[in-house]
């Protein structure tokens, strides 16, 4: 090889390693908080929340924000869906009223920020 074959090869191989040296930040994930009451009565109407967040910032430009609920033993079909509000203080809210008592569980689903989390809660409703 020649001095110019070398000292392309060089070249060549110092541009190869640059670009692969570098370190790429990856964007905080999304985390999602389900807030529901301490206690759910059967006919009372309760608020269940999502509060968003990326590292410490409250995240209030998700693109959907939906609940998925259902009582313990029901099919995916009877699962109710309803799409979120966001409140004054940041956070995706719904308001439901549940008809029977029994173990229910809800499913936040965030898509926000080029992400997707859904996080499950178990709850009781008492009479």
């Amino acid at each position: 090889m020649t001095k110019k074959g070398y000292l392309l090869f060089a070249i060549l191989v110092f541009t190869f390693i640059s670009g692969c040296s570098k370190e790429s930040k990856l964007p905080e994930l999304i985390e999602v908080k389900v807030e529901l009451p301490s206690v759910i009565m059967i006919n009372k109407e309760v608020e269940l929340q999502a509060n968003v967040t990326q590292g410490k910032e409250q995240v209030s430009d998700a693109d959907k924000v939906e609940f998925e609920i259902w009582r313990e033993g029901q099919s995916d079909e009877e699962h109710k869906k309803i799409e979120a509000e966001i409140n004054k203080d940041g956070n995706y809210y719904i308001k439901e009223t549940f008809k029977e008592t029994g173990k229910y569980f809800v499913i936040a689903h965030v898509t926000a920020r080029d992400m997707h989390t859904m996080p499950k809660v178990e709850f009781e409703v008492a009479e």
